[in-house]
């Protein structure tokens, strides 16, 4: 009998990290009426910032973890051989309510993701290729997958200009991330008890294999959830996942969150941030929801309300999920064409 104690220590500390969106997303449509939906805005933007690699010291337990770099073949944590070329630059903190007039797409990208990009691409990451890290709000099931299948989506006369990037990422829309599972959070992502067993490393953490595995050039980072109610610790982990980007050499694309389940609002501020000290693109799926019904939340307060995602029926823009399928294909979109254009 007294073996027994360990296995449930393990099976307590499991049950901790798979809290977070563990409900089967619903699959009914929400289709009440409502105002037109504005999908993007050209308010100001983040003032430019220009921290180095390491702007922020990860806080706690982060402060020994080592950086891993890009290479072209898989090295256990290289440094990625950069000097940058700006001065960093004091930071100033955001206004509490600041993050939620950032427009929905960002109308473009800073010189500091620009360098990663570039040094990134030098190194061996993928041009054509992206990531995905998150919880249950971004598995294939809902979430970019339709766009690898023409028979899944219809942009409409309004969309068409996002075809060229739908082509150009081809096979990483519905590509089967390491780093995505339902219950994820922004700690879990690092415990190697949930990577790929046939991938990934026995100490690797999902992130770490993913960057490695698939080498994107950009990431794209949705993490809704924090496991214990406090979420004061939930933007230690989420720089530390920004850092671990930026290592191997990919532009991370922050996402605010639809729902505000803690009550304040913290982690999407939390988020907004960590993306302004950095530097780097924000996508406010927050901002793009705000005119639907109910704000896009469905009754349990944070799932998002369905709809097809055909573009050319103004009724599917009334739902949630629609919107932040078409939102994220945006600011792909947006953050490619401003990295393409400087090559």
């Amino acid at each position: 009998m007294k073996n027994i104690f360990p296995l449930l220590g393990t099976l307590s500390v499991l049950a901790i990290f798979l809290t977070g969106c563990t409900t089967a997303l619903s699959a009914s449509a929400s289709m009440a009426p409502t105002s037109e939906v504005t999908l993007a805005a050209s308010e100001p933007t983040n003032a430019s910032v220009q921290p180095t690699l390491t702007a922020v010291k990860p806080t706690e337990s982060f402060e020994n973890n080592q950086a891993i770099s890009v290479k072209t073949q898989p090295v256990k944590q290289p440094t990625l051989p950069t000097k940058p070329t700006a001065t960093p630059q004091p930071t100033p903190t955001l206004g509490p309510d600041d993050w939620q007039n950032f427009p929905v797409i960002p109308t473009g990208v800073s010189e500091r993701a620009k360098e990663i990009y570039h040094l990134g691409i030098a190194n061996g990451t993928n041009p054509e290729r992206f990531s995905k890290i998150g919880d249950c709000q971004n598995i294939n099931t809902y979430f970019l997958a339709l766009f690898d299948d023409p028979t899944r989506y219809t942009l409409g006369e309004d969309y068409q200009d996002l075809q060229p990037a739908i082509d150009y990422y081809a096979g990483s829309w519905s590509r089967d991330s390491i780093a995505i599972r339902g219950g994820f959070n922004v700690a879990s992502v690092f415990n190697p008890w949930f990577n790929n067993k046939e991938l990934c490393d026995k100490n690797e953490s999902p992130v770490d294999c993913e960057l490695r595995v698939n080498r994107p050039s950009v990431v794209i980072i949705s993490m809704e959830t924090w496991w214990n109610g406090d979420s004061t610790k939930y933007e230690g982990y989420l720089r530390k996942i920004v850092e671990t980007v930026i290592s191997y050499g990919a532009v991370p694309i922050l996402a605010t969150k639809a729902d505000n389940v803690e009550g304040d609002h913290t982690i999407n501020r939390s988020i907004a941030q960590v993306a302004y000290e950095y530097d780097i693109p924000l996508w406010n799926f927050w901002r793009a929801v705000q005119p639907l019904p109910r704000h896009g939340i469905e009754s349990d307060g944070f799932h998002i309300t369905h709809g097809l995602n055909d573009y050319s029926d103004p009724l599917n823009l009334r739902n949630a999920w629609p919107i932040r399928n078409l939102t994220a294909l945006q600011t792909i979109n947006a953050v490619w064409s401003a990295l393409q254009a400087v090559e």
